[in-house]
């Protein structure tokens, strides 16, 4: 009696990224991820230390933040093992872009929305001349707090569009479309 062997023969499709591209984009998001994480958590830390309730907003971009940093040492990993996937690319960049958007749209409405946002007190400075004054240090934290908000909301456009950016990258390494 014959017997007849089957052989399978499997080939590992290789994609290749853009280095430079791919390097660009890991540091902005660890740049912009760590930001946004250390800002939404000293505006967290202010709002505990007054008293204060604090926003939906602050909570949700620290964990948003800690995810998109979770998915980048996700993405060194699988770098690093050059078994880096363009599907789990594009799927992890759109679940964090729309999350990123969320905050975003959040963010500009506590940052520009109607009276009694962030924005509306940020212009008002003290009418004393005196430096030693009350009101120059409330100015002062004020300020502060003012700046975090807009340095988070240009992170968080920043970020955004990077994520939207890193989904149009992994598509074309997907169809091999880089020369």
């Amino acid at each position: 009696m014959a017997t007849t062997e089957i052989i399978t023969v499997q080939r590992r499709r290789k994609y290749h990224w853009p280095e430079a591209q791919l390097n660009f984009w890991l540091v902005i998001m660890i740049i912009s991820s760590s930001v946004i994480l250390g800002i939404f958590a000293y505006l967290t830390s202010i709002q505990n230390s007054l008293k204060l309730g604090i926003p939906w907003i602050l909570p949700y971009m620290i964990t948003t933040s800690a995810f998109c940093l979770l998915f980048i040492i996700i993405l060194l990993g699988l770098i690093s093992q050059r078994q880096l996937l363009p599907g789990i690319v594009v799927l992890g960049s759109f679940i964090l872009f729309v999350l990123w958007l969320t905050g975003l749209i959040e963010t500009s409405i506590q940052l520009y929305g109607p009276s009694g946002a962030v924005n509306s007190y940020c212009g008002s400075r003290p009418n004393v001349n005196v430096i030693d004054s009350f009101e120059t240090a409330v100015w002062l934290a004020n300020l502060g707090i003012c700046t975090d908000f807009r340095a988070a909301f240009a992170f968080e456009i920043v970020g955004t569009v990077f994520l939207l950016w890193m989904m149009v990258m992994a598509y074309q390494v997907n169809r091999d479309d880089f020369d």
